[in-house]
Formats: C-alpha cells, sequence, structure tokens
C-alpha cells in the first residue's frame, strides 16, 4: 500500500514543546493498491494483519508488511442466504477470525486456512463482543467468552479441523446473562502470580460489570467450561450510568499493550480501560494484585469521567458552534489518548488532563464511517469508511507526559518521561521547591542534587535552615552528577562533606557520652545507631571520592576533629600506610600496627619499621617477614643486628637466627652480609655451646659452599675463643697446621686428631700433623703406656719417631714390647723388599731375551703382494711390512700417515722426506734422518692401529669417490 498524507494538525500552543518537529497524531489516506468492486461493511487489524469485508459477502485479508500480498477469500453462501457481514472479530495474534452477519450466521476462518467454516452451535447468536484468550494461542481459540445482542454470555472453545462431519466448536455454554441487553464489549485478562484467577469485564450500555475469581479446571483442555464457576459463585462489582438511553453508543476499549514502559515505573505495564457512554468515557486502570477481594471496588474508584461535553462542538456552515452535541460513534485507546470518531472528525484527548490534542475533520459530509479500529500489538490505529482506509500516525505521543506529570505534582513520574535534560531539570527544581515548602528537606536535598538551581542559593537555604544533614545529601548527589573536568569544584565540594560528616560524627559522639536526648524523638540509642550509620557512609564516601580529596587537608580537617578512626581508614583506603603505621608506632600500638602491616608488600615499610618492631614485637614481625617474598635481607640486618643486641634470648628463641636462617634454607640466601651477620649473632652469644654454630658451619661444607667470609668468621671465633669453629674454619681452607696447633692449644687432643687424619692424599702432611699431637699427648700423658695405646690410632708413626718426644729418664723397659714389634715389623718389610727385588731380576732376563729374539724376527711376503694403499705390486720399490701382515709402500704409508697424523707430526714428515730425497745431509746424518723418518712413519699400521681407530666417523663413500661403483 501507498501513503497519501493529509494535513490540517496544529499542535495546541500551550503543549507545544519547541523541539517537536511532528504533530503527535497525523491522519494519513492509505493509497488502495486494488479495486474493490463493493463497499466495505466491516474492518479488523491486529498484529499487522488487516482484514477487509465487502458487501458482497468477500474477505481480504492482507499483510501489511506485504500489502502486495492479498487472500482473497469467499463465504460458503451468499449475501442474500446468510445475510451481509455485520461484524469482524480478530484476535490480537491475527490467528482466529470470527464473522458474523445480519442474519445471525457465524464463520470461523483460521490463519492457515482459506474456507470459513460455519458455526453451528453459535447459529441464531447476534455477536456483539468477543474477549479472546489471554495466553493469545494460534492452534485453537481456546476458551474465549462471547457477547451477545441479547445479553447472553457464551463461552466457546474453538478448534479448527479438516473433517467434514466435524464441528469447530468442541463446546458452547451460556455463563452469563445481562439483563440490560446488548453486551457491548467484555475483556478477559489474568492476575499476576494467580494462574487460577481470571478478571472479565463485561460491558452494556447503562453498566460495566466487574468479575474477578477462581476458574474451573478439568482433567484436559477443552473438555468443559471454565468460567462457569467464576460467574456463579462471584458477584460483580457494578459501575453504572445514569440516565443512559438504551440505543445509545456504547463500546468497551482496552488500551495496547505497553511498547515503551519504563522499568522503574511498573504500575505503567497496566492496560487501561476505557467504556464509551451516552454521558461520555469512563476511562481507568485495570489495576492487578493479588489480593483479589475488592479489586473492583479500587478499579472504579480510581476511574475517571471524560463528559461529552468535554468535547469541541463542531461549526455551522457559517462559523459558528452548533448547539446540539455531535454524536459519538467509535472510541479507540492509544497509550495515553482516548480518540473518539465524531461525526466525521477525529478528536484525541489526553486522559490525564483531558487536554484536546487532535479535533480534526477527515470525513467528507454523507461520507458513512465503520468506526476506528486499534491494532493492539502494534500500537497503529485506523479509521475505516465504506470507500477509504486511514491510518492515525503517532509520533512520540508520550512528548508532553512531563509536563502534565509534573503540573499535577507527581514529580517522580514526571522525572521518569522527561527524556531532555532541560525537561528532567525542569522538574528537579519544582520538586524541590515543593519539598522545602513542605519541610521535606532530605528529599528535597536529593532533587536540588539534579537540578541546575544555583547552588549557593540552594546551599544558602540549607543552612539557614539548619539543616546539616540536608545539607551533605545535597553535596553528596551534587558531587555525583559534576564532571570528572570539573576539577576544583569536586575537590571543594569533597573536602566540605570531610568537615560536615567530622562534625556530625562529633556531635553524635557528644550526644552518646552526655547520654543526652538530640530530640524528643531521638534516645541514645537511636544516636548510637546514627553514629554507626554516619560513619559507614563517610568510609562509603571516602572510598568513593578519594581521588577528589586532597590528602594534606582531608588529613588536618579530620586531625582538627579528633577522629582517629576516620583519619586511619582514609589514610589506609589511599595506600597511605606510612602514615598509619607511624600513627600505630607512635601510640606503640603494637597490634594495630601489626595487623598494618600484614597487609603490605612494599618492602621499604619493612626496612623502614623493621628496627622499632624488632625490638617491640619480634616473633610477629618474623612471621610477617617470613611470608613476604620481596625483602631484601641485606637491609633488614641493621634492625637484626639492633635486635640481637638488646634481647637476652637463648639461640633457639633468637628471632634474628631465626629470620636468618629462613632466608639461607628457604630461600637459598647465598649473600654473604646475611651468613656473616648469623655467624656474627653465633659467635658473640653469651652461651658456652657453639654446638648451632658448628652445625651451621658444617651444613656449608657438606653443601660444598662457603657463602660466609673464612677471615671475618675466624677473627670472630677466634675473639670469642670458638675453638671447634675455628678448627672447622681452618680445615675447610686446608690449613690443617694452624687447626692442629690451635686444637692442641686448647688442649683440645680429640679434636687435634680428627683433623691430622684428614689430609689424606698428603703422608708426609698427615705425619707431621701426628707428630705434633703424639708431643702434646706424651707430654700430657701420666704413663708411657697410655700414650703408646694413644698413638697406635695412627699407622704413620713408629717407635721410633716417638722416642725424641720421651723424657731422658724414661727406662727402655717401659715400651721394649714396642720396640720388639718394630724390629720385627722391619724383619718382615726387609723379607718382602728381598722378594721383589728377585722377582724383578727374574723379569729383566726374560726382557733381554725377548729383545735377542727380535733381532731374528722376519715376514714373508709373496711375489704378487700388493700395497695397500695404491694397489701396486708391492716389490716395485721400498716398502714397509707389520706384524699384522699390511703391507705398503714407503711413500703411500708417508701420505697416508701425513693425512691421519697431527700437524706437528706431518710437518717433520714432510721435512725429513725432504732433506733425505735432496741429498741435503751426508753421512750418519743422513742416516740419523732416514732412521728418524721411518720411526714415525712405520709406527703403527694405518689400517688396524690406533690411526685407523680415529677413522670411524668418516664416511665410507666421499665426496670424490664414483658413488656408481658403491651402487646395489
Amino acid at each position: 500500500m501507498a501513503f497519501d498524507t493529509s494535513s490540517g494538525y496544529v499542535a495546541p500552543s500551550n503543549l507545544q514543546d519547541a523541539d517537536a518537529s511532528l504533530p503527535m497524531f497525523n491522519i494519513e489516506r492509505v493509497s488502495l493498491q486494488f479495486a474493490i468492486s463493493s463497499d466495505f461493511v466491516a474492518a479488523e487489524v491486529a498484529n499487522n494483519v488487516l482484514i477487509l469485508a465487502l458487501s458482497t459477502g468477500r474477505i481480504l485479508r492482507i499483510d501489511l508488511d506485504s500489502p502486495a500480498d492479498i487472500d482473497d477469500i469467499d463465504l460458503p453462501k451468499k449475501p442474500g442466504e446468510i445475510g451481509v457481514i455485520r461484524r469482524l472479530f480478530l484476535d490480537p495474534s491475527a490467528s482466529h477470525l470470527i464473522i458474523t452477519t445480519t442474519l445471525a450466521e457465524n464463520y470461523y476462518l483460521h490463519t492457515q486456512s482459506r474456507t470459513p467454516r460455519a458455526l453451528s452451535r453459535l447459529k441464531g447468536v447476534a455477536i456483539e463482543s468477543i474477549s479472546w484468550n489471554p495466553s493469545q494461542p494460534t492452534a485453537s481459540t481456546r476458551e474465549i467468552l462471547v457477547g451477545a445482542s441479547d445479553g447472553n454470555v457464551y463461552e466457546v472453545y474453538i478448534e479448527p479441523s479438516t473433517e467434514f462431519y466435524r464441528r469447530e466448536e468442541r463446546y458452547l455454554k451460556g455463563v452469563y446473562k445481562v439483563p440490560e441487553g446488548p453486551v457491548s464489549g467484555i475483556w478477559t485478562d489474568l492476575i499476576p502470580g494467580r494462574t487460577d484467577v481470571r478478571r472479565v469485564v463485561v460491558a452494556t450500555s447503562s453498566k460495566l460489570l466487574h468479575f474477578v475469581g477462581r476458574i474451573g479446571r478439568h482433567g484436559h483442555e477443552g473438555s468443559g467450561s471454565i468460567f462457569s464457576k467464576l460467574f456463579e459463585s462471584e458477584s460483580p462489582t457494578i459501575h453504572e450510568v445514569s440516565e443512559s438511553l438504551p440505543t445509545g453508543p456504547s463500546s468497551l476499549a482496552i488500551s495496547p499493550e505497553p511498547q515503551d514502559t519504563l522499568p522503574s515505573d511498573p504500575a505503567a505495564s497496566e492496560r487501561i480501560f476505557a467504556w464509551l457512554t451516552s454521558q461520555g468515557v469512563l476511562h481507568g486502570k485495570l489495576l492487578t494484585s493479588p489480593d483479589f477481594s475488592d479489586l473492583g471496588s479500587k478499579v472504579f474508584s480510581e476511574t475517571k469521567m471524560l463528559p461529552r461535553s468535554q468535547i469541541p462542538p463542531s461549526h455551522t456552515a457559517g462559523g459558528r458552534p452548533r448547539l446540539i452535541q455531535d454524536p459519538v460513534t467509535s472510541m479507540i485507546l492509544s497509550q495515553w489518548h482516548i480518540l473518539q470518531l465524531v461525526e466525521g472528525r477525529i478528536v484525541a484527548v489526553n486522559r490525564l488532563d483531558d487536554t484536546v490534542v487532535l479535533d480534526q475533520i477527515v470525513l467528507e459530509p454523507g461520507q458513512t464511517a465503520l468506526g476506528l479500529v486499534a491494532d493492539v500489538k502494534k500500537n497503529t490505529f485506523w479509521l475505516f469508511t465504506t470507500q477509504e482506509i486511514f491510518e492515525i500516525v503517532v509520533t512520540d505521543e508520550s512528548r508532553d507526559i512531563w509536563k502534565i506529570m509534573l503540573k499535577s505534582q507527581h514529580f517522580e513520574a514526571a522525572s521518569q518521561y522527561a527524556k531532555t535534560s532541560a525537561q528532567k531539570d525542569a522538574v528537579a527544581t519544582a520538586s524541590g521547591d515543593y519539598l522545602v515548602g513542605k519541610g521535606q528537606y532530605l528529599e528535597a536535598a536529593a532533587v536540588y542534587g539534579r537540578s541546575t538551581k544555583p547552588f549557593e542559593q540552594v546551599a544558602l537555604t540549607f543552612i539557614d535552615k539548619g539543616e546539616q544533614d540536608a545539607l551533605r545529601k545535597y553535596l553528596l548527589t551534587k558531587l555525583s552528577t559534576m564532571k570528572k573536568s570539573s576539577v576544583m569544584q569536586r575537590v571543594m565540594l569533597a573536602t566540605w562533606l570531610v568537615e560536615i560528616y567530622m562534625a556530625k560524627l562529633n556531635t553524635l559522639d557528644d550526644t552518646i557520652t552526655t547520654k543526652a536526648e538530640l530530640s524528643e524523638s531521638m534516645n541514645t540509642a537511636d544516636s548510637q545507631d546514627q553514629l554507626s550509620t554516619i560513619r559507614r557512609e563517610f568510609q562509603d564516601f571516602s572510598t568513593k571520592y578519594k581521588s577528589d580529596l586532597d590528602r594534606k587537608t582531608t588529613y588536618e580537617i579530620i586531625s582538627s576533629h579528633g577522629r582517629e578512626e576516620e583519619l586511619l581508614y582514609y589514610a589506609t583506603i589511599v595506600n597511605d600506610y606510612n602514615y598509619v603505621l607511624a600513627y600505630w608506632i607512635q601510640r606503640e600500638r603494637w597490634q594495630e600496627s601489626l595487623a598494618v602491616l600484614k597487609k603490605q608488600t612494599d618492602p621499604e615499610i619493612f626496612y623502614k619499621y623493621s628496627s622499632v618492631l624488632m625490638a617491640a614485637v619480634p616473633v610477629d614481625l618474623v612471621e610477617i617477614m617470613m611470608r613476604q617474598v620481596n625483602l631484601d635481607a641485606r637491609k633488614l640486618i641493621p634492625a637484626l643486628l639492633n635486635y640481637n643486641k638488646i634481647t637476652k634470648a637463648s639461640l633457639s628463641q633468637n628471632q634474628a637466627i631465626r629470620y636468618l636462617l629462613f632466608e639461607i634454607n628457604q630461600h637459598q640466601s647465598t649473600d654473604a652480609a646475611v651468613h656473616n651477620t648469623l655467624i656474627s649473632i653465633y659467635a658473640s652469644h653469651p652461651t658456652s655451646d657453639e654446638s648451632a654454630l658448628l652445625s651451621y658451619l658444617e651444613a656449608q661444607s657438606y653443601a660444598n659452599e662457603q657463602n660466609y667470609d673464612a677471615d671475618f668468621a675466624l677473627r670472630l671465633c677466634i675473639q670469642h675463643k670458638r675453638v671447634q669453629s675455628c678448627v672447622h674454619i681452618y680445615s675447610s681452607m686446608q690449613q690443617y697446621v694452624q687447626a692442629v696447633d690451635l686444637a692442641l692449644k686448647y688442649n683440645e687432643v680429640d679434636l687435634a686428631s680428627n683433623v691430622a687424619d684428614r689430609p689424606e692424599t698428603d703422608s708426609a702432611l698427615r705425619k707431621k700433623l701426628w707428630l705434633a699431637v703424639a708431643k702434646k699427648v706424651i707430654s700430657q700423658s701420666s704413663g708411657i703406656k697410655t700414650a703408646i695405646d694413644f698413638l697406635k690410632r695412627c699407622d704413620l708413626l713408629r717407635i721410633e719417631d716417638l722416642i725424641p718426644f720421651f723424657p731422658d729418664f724414661v727406662v727402655i723397659d717401659d715400651f721394649k714390647e714396642e720396640i720388639c714389634a718394630a724390629l720385627e715389623e722391619y724383619s718382615r718389610q726387609i723379607d718382602v723388599l728381598r722378594k721383589e727385588m728377585d722377582e724383578s731380576e727374574e723379569t729383566a732376563a726374560h726382557i733381554k731375551s725377548d729383545i735377542k729374539a727380535l733381532e731374528q724376527r722376519y715376514a714373508i711376503v709373496e711375489p704378487g703382494e700388493r700395497c695397500y694403499v695404491c694397489s701396486l705390486p708391492l716389490l716395485a720399490r721400498q716398502f714397509f711390512v707389520f706384524p699384522c701382515q699390511h703391507a705398503f709402500h714407503s711413500d703411500c704409508l708417508g701420505r697416508r700417515v701425513i693425512e691421519l697424523a697431527g700437524i706437528t707430526k706431518g710437518r717433520r714428515i714432510t721435512e725429513l722426506q725432504v732433506e733425505v730425497s735432496k741429498g741435503v745431509s751426508v753421512g750418519s746424518k743422513k742416516e740419523k734422518a732416514i732412521k728418524e723418518l721411518d720411526a714415525l712413519v712405520g709406527s703403527a699400521c694405518v689400517l688396524c692401529s690406533e690411526m685407523a681407530v680415529k677413522l670411524i666417523d668418516e664416511p665410507f663413500i666421499l665426496e670424490t669417490d664414483n658413488k656408481d661403483e658403491w651402487a646395489l
């Protein structure tokens, strides 16, 4: 279809927005692209599907999304037999169509069918209205209510069938009777949260009936009536219009399904009903509530009547208003307006304030209108005549709702429907002024914060009224709406808020302390609760707006009010842990200090405060430091040494040692400063037990490490007389003489003996050490026998080595046995040496005989034998024959040896070959050269000696070889 727009609409000046470029309602004539042979007699629109009925009995079904596709459907019988089509009823989903004629013949047509089927059970029922099932089915109509011209209400279930003999209606049952006459409108909907409850609204010319109640249930769907129970058990709530005419206009309209309801306004999703009567239009909300006991009374109590007198009269040919009211022939609802067809005019009235927003003549004189139709699914509106179709196009229908809401002082709704910033600001300003006038300062503060009313006016208003709470709320709201680029303004507002919060907290503290009441309605307990609330509010505020607060200024403000908790909270959220720690440490609040330190990962904080905390809470501090992974132990050494200086703890309880061992064992520290510090603490401790220090030194030795400074450790151990440790360090430095001397100096004979056995590979040194030990033992021994028994531990010392150490007055009888044992041992050794000499003499004789046999050794060379290098006859020139029977020409062997031998040997062979071939040497010198050359060349066979083994990684086929010879 094509659209032919008509002009003539002018918005009223008192509602026209400055930026409204299009009229709210515009009536457009639809150009029909098909020829009609007769007049329209009925029309319906739903879900963008248009149904037109012609006086000839034809039905046109047009999809407005693709208007070129038109279904042309005929009724089974001619109009002469069944009458002319009187009304069409199309469900909201455009799936089901019911057709009624002037002779009360009724037909059903499904969207998937082109053949209307007669409704035999509804034969003779003059249908005036239909209430479709709220579930909007597509396969069947499910349970629907039909209002008839005789006042009866029927329940019917229609399901399309392809079987010829089967009726379309599963059942038909009369469920209610309205004595007043035709049922001009009927509506059914659900109650949210109550699946077994239905609401039914029935309209006649004089009464509007509201039913709500439980429906019946059956074994399976379509097996029987469900509305009978409701109508039998529930009494309707009735709204009656006095002095109504039985033949007067009457219809029931329901607003379209909400298209753009606001999520914050659940009430906006409630549908609107409008009842056209001879007195005017009664309209209101179809309220919903799980408690439906008096729902009808609530609905009718909130209704509003738009009287007929509110509709402007038409004008005579002379331009004067007509004295007789024009009849209203049709009425529909849009989201916010009531549209009425009044004698060829379309009048749109805002249902909120009864303002006429459209009054336009559409029909020519004498032109007959079929009525107004609304597509409740697509929110479109239509006017049909017998020859033409008009669409009422709605543009931004809710544009002026905010003004109406504002005028009626519904500020929250006005704010929701205000679209531009100027509109929202106007609503906020008016709302704030209204609330201030009523003394509702806190509510006004929130509203003013969203407006552009001058800041100083609002602030002074609250200050003059002494409303500090309202001022705080206003500043918070203003700060939340201020742009990030307004840095200075944000800083000033945030700083002012800090001052207000602190003053409020102090006031509440004073109230609690003095146990006085703030006002008649607030006692001390209330003050305590409010104190907690304000404290939490300040914490939330400072966390959210910490970037808008100047740190130094904020500290000064909070400190000036003496608010310790708030001061520390602010310092914490801005990560100023130096400030927090310094605060607690200054007051010697160690547990609070540690609680802050536990949350830190910055090493500098630990370095800065470790000295004082190690002195006060060493165990807890070390626990915290051991959980850190980024500390440099070297920077903690001053704190550890200071702690060690003042502590009286044992080595096992010393926290400095604990942390240093943790660094060494767990973090594998190799820093010499760490190791030296540990040694220093071990060595300087008052205890005489040096097992801990010795264990550490031995662990270093076992790990083949020495991460400490040995000279430094040695000086400390000597200074503090840690003999075992000194001996161990000397030994680790392989200074065994000094180790033994030091051990003997302090009479540690066993320790010296252990050291004396360590140089296992140096027998002379070992003997020297043992002699030193022996001298000490002999000098200390009370008896010669005891000294000699002790010295048997070493296998290097003999009795003759010890005799010089014995005193001159010692009698030989005291160690006669030892001397005899030594002489016997010497005798055994002499026998062994004599035996070895005899064996050596025999071996030398064998060698001489072998050498003499070598002079007579020979090898047999066959006449045809060839050189293993060049493959030419061997006897052609000088050659070498090896014991392995490999034979080579002298020159071939020489070249091969030069290739395989090293650079130095190869160069020497080349020099000797040149010297011999050119006769450079003569006489004995030449013989010497030849002998040397033969020795170098013929030292080993190149095929089976060590030189051949070195060729194991050389390929069989070289790049220079003919590979075809090796082909398989």
